[in-house]
């Protein structure tokens, strides 16, 4: 029994003691540059998507990129290592929501496009950071009252509809990146298909360490090899700058107009939904119990970066789903690797040269390790759901109906292009949007609001399978059940000595008394 006992004990310091441990320093530089390369792609895409629908120039859109990465590396910092109350202490990254794209657009576009709509959108954007940083700090109770929206079946369909949405983001890099010339040539595949096959077998055979960086690895093998056939072109690095420095309200002092507000409102509402199911599914990653504290000041740190990136010419921000997925395949627990990776990201966005370096991974190297950790992002909403008591229908249909609506956008794009109002089309045009509210609307419906903190308390009751039980009460019901097995088996182990004792004085006996039968019978010499 204690030997059962101190393996769970190990077992839950291995899972928990990671997240706030300090590793070497070169350790700690690979981990926190494979996070940069894992999220480079899609921090960078969205100013690219952004600025080029607002008609801006190519150094405009450099400047973009770089201030995104600025503030990218300082949300990550303050995500991770925490200040205050503000910070979920975790390794969760912080970059530029995909939630926000089509609504920018929307509002650039009606402000005229150019810099002057980025002005429009940065008032927007400060002022959403604003509200949800203090709704984080909404009283205890108030704000436990609001979590109770998110049991785990709807941030489990969250999670999983992020990591399908996203799939195939990775699968058009795969293909050469949509809009690209050579998209769909067959060579992207090759690419991308060899560095998903290298990583694999990276993760199947290689020792813990080289499993651990095996997607930075994928990515630099994928590169020398394009390079090697002419594939990677690192052109663009010798007409970069040496040094970019991000500047506040670079563009112009920002406008605050009524309906980009709304508009902004909304998203940081869909924002805070990835952001909770983020945070409860990293902290089911590493071991660590997540409340509603844990949230609020994950929460906070969203409002804050927010608001900053309004301030230096960036964008609304969110705990990134791809980096959850690296975490899950990495095994790589620590949030001091986040901290590092946010020191590379400042360092990226002050350097457009290092920046023009990563940006030179070919779109079919990039998709083929994407695809493998938006895969894991999905699965980790999966994994969340089995907390859910499935064979329940109405919960069944939360989960399905959600998943439905999260593909309506990417499956009928002519509904929303063609057939509905434009300012509504940039507000539901989104699979994330969309699953996400209809998986709060549809809970509230079959289930209403929960009794308690909806991630702090069993939903159901199924003794067999709890729901989203807190990490602590998880391990003290297997340390009970493993006293449980082991009384059970020192007390069967006693009855069967002492069946056993008793048979060997039995047998004595028995033996005894035939030796007297024997020494009777036999006649005297």
């Amino acid at each position: 029994m204690a030997r059962v006992a101190a393996r769970l004990s190990t077992d839950g310091e291995r899972s928990t003691h990671p997240v706030d441990e300090v590793l070497p320093l070169p350790k700690l530089a690979l981990y926190g540059f494979q996070h940069v390369l894992a999220f480079y792609a899609g921090a960078v895409i969205v100013p690219i998507i952004v600025g080029n629908a607002l008609k801006l120039s190519p150094e405009q859109l450099v400047y973009l990129i770089n201030a995104d990465l600025f503030t990218c590396g300082i949300a990550s910092i303050i995500q991770a290592f925490g200040i205050g109350r503000i910070g979920a202490r975790l390794p969760l990254i912080q970059g530029v929501t995909f939630t926000a794209v089509s609504p920018m657009i929307a509002i650039g576009l009606g402000a005229g496009g150019g810099t002057a709509a980025l002005l429009v959108i940065y008032g927007a954007v400060i002022t959403a950071g604003i509200a949800t940083f203090a709704f984080a700090w909404l009283p205890a109770k108030a704000f436990r009252t609001v979590m109770r929206l998110f049991p785990p079946v709807v941030t489990g369909t969250v999670i999983t509809v992020l990591g399908i949405v996203l799939i195939p983001v990775g699968l058009n890099d795969a293909a050469g990146g949509l809009g690209t010339p050579d998209f769909g040539d067959p060579k992207n595949f090759a690419y991308a298909g060899g560095t998903m096959l290298f990583i694999l077998i990276l993760m199947k055979i290689g020792r813990p360490f080289l499993s651990s960086i095996s997607i930075l690895l994928g990515l630099v093998v994928g590169t020398a090899v394009a390079f090697a056939l002419g594939d990677a072109k690192f052109g663009d690095v010798s007409k970069s700058d040496w040094i970019g420095v991000t500047t506040p309200f670079n563009f112009g002092m920002p406008k605050f107009e009524w309906f980009p507000i709304v508009l902004m409102l909304i998203v940081m509402l869909i924002t805070m939904v990835e952001t909770t199911g983020d945070t409860y599914a990293v902290g089911d990653i590493v071991g660590k119990e997540v409340d509603s504290e844990t949230v609020a000041r994950a929460l906070r740190a969203d409002g804050a970066a927010t608001a900053l990136g309004g301030v230096l010419n960036s964008f609304p921000y969110v705990a990134f789903a791809e980096n959850v997925g690296l975490v899950r395949m990495t095994k790589v627990k620590s949030r001091f690797v986040v901290v590092a990776a946010g020191v590379f990201m400042i360092i990226l966005g002050l350097l457009p040269k290092a920046a023009a370096i990563v940006a030179a991974v070919p779109h079919g190297v990039l998709g083929g390790a994407a695809t493998v950790m938006f895969a894991m992002v999905a699965l980790a909403g999966i994994q969340t759901l089995a907390k859910v008591d499935l064979k329940e229908e109405k919960n069944a249909l939360i989960v399905g109906v959600s998943l439905a609506f999260a593909l309506l956008p990417a499956t009928v794009p002519v509904l929303f292009k063609e057939h509905m109002d434009p300012d509504l089309s940039s507000l539901l045009n989104s699979g994330v949007t969309l699953g996400a509210t209809a998986a709060i609307v549809l809970n509230l419906i079959f289930n209403g609001l929960g009794k308690d903190d909806a991630h702090g308390a069993p939903q159901i009751e199924l003794p067999a399978q709890p729901v989203a039980a807190p990490a602590g009460a998880e391990k003290a019901d297997d340390v009970a059940k493993a006293d449980d097995v082991a009384k059970a088996d020192d007390v069967a182990k006693a009855d069967d000595a002492e069946k056993a004792t008793v048979a060997d004085k039995a047998a004595d006996s028995e033996k005894v008394d035939v030796a007297k039968a024997d020494a009777a019978e036999t006649p005297a010499s």
